[in-house]
């Protein structure tokens, strides 16, 4: 199993060499999309603080509490955008031009290839950024516990990897419809809510938000974590959350390469 485990890091390895060395070949892509996400940056942090100019809470959160938790999804974002966005993006070209047998036929996970293949390197930089942003909204919170903000930033690795099993499963049924278009935009809406404290939303959507479609476990849980304290409950909805839709995720991809059409046949 540990020569399994070598096998893949040593095979991410390779992808990130490549991908820094693709990077530096078009600077100027490379600089205008560290720009562009630094305006998106500028426009969220905006947005909440021209709120709270006419409230002193939203869903029972603080200014610092929101600044925590918008630069929380800043990070969850440039970590999904660096790792996974342009494989993601790839994968419904892949699956209709028939490129996909390219993939099947490495003695690898296809869905692991697929899904990491391409690092983002000129995304590298935004996350670096969006890093900084979540130190200094924690440093202007204050009085946090260091265990606290430890088990935050592992909700949100978490919460990174729920997004993109999320984006996933709406991009899978492009093995039978052939187009992602309205499944992508549906996802990218619903992705929306997760951009606001799941306690904001009524009872029914919170719970869906938590369970069915956990979008709130990209960056509202691990926020309400933080300020509400760990608890056993937290970390065993968070444990069963994750596997239950990573092994959905794999069971569908594995039903989908059933009705795949290589370009052969």
């Amino acid at each position: 199993m540990t020569r399994g485990v070598m096998r893949y890091i040593r095979l991410y390895g390779s992808f990130l060499r490549f991908s820094f060395s693709k990077a530096m070949e078009f600077r100027l892509d490379f600089y205008f999309r560290v720009v562009m996400d630094m305006v998106f940056y500028a426009v969220h942090l905006l947005f909440f603080t021209i709120i709270y100019d006419h409230t002193s809470m939203l869903g029972g959160w603080t200014l610092d509490q929101i600044y925590v938790f918008v630069c929380g999804a800043m990070l969850v974002d440039a970590l999904h955008m660096t790792i996974f966005a342009n494989n993601l993006w790839w994968l419904p070209i892949y699956i209709n031009r028939g490129d996909l047998d390219y993939y099947l036929v490495r003695p690898v996970s296809s869905l692991f290839f697929l899904s990491v293949r391409e690092f983002a390197a000129n995304s590298f930089l935004n996350l670096i950024a969006a890093s900084a942003l979540v130190v200094w909204a924690l440093g202007r919170h204050g009085g946090l516990d260091p265990v606290g903000i430890l088990v935050y930033l592992l909700f949100l690795v978490a919460g990174t990897f729920i997004h993109y099993l999320v984006r996933i499963t709406f991009i899978i049924p492009v093995f039978w419809l052939h187009s992602n278009r309205g499944l992508d935009e549906m996802a990218w809406t619903l992705h929306r809510l997760s951009e606001r404290p799941h306690q904001i939303y009524p009872g029914p959507l919170r719970w869906i938000l938590l369970s069915v479609l956990p979008l709130a476990f990209t960056v509202s849980y691990p926020a309400h974590v933080l300020f509400g304290g760990l608890t056993w409950q937290a970390v065993a909805h968070l444990l069963t959350v994750v596997a239950g839709l990573f092994l959905f995720v794999v069971w569908f991809w594995n039903l989908a390469l059933k009705a795949y059409s290589s370009a052969s046949s």
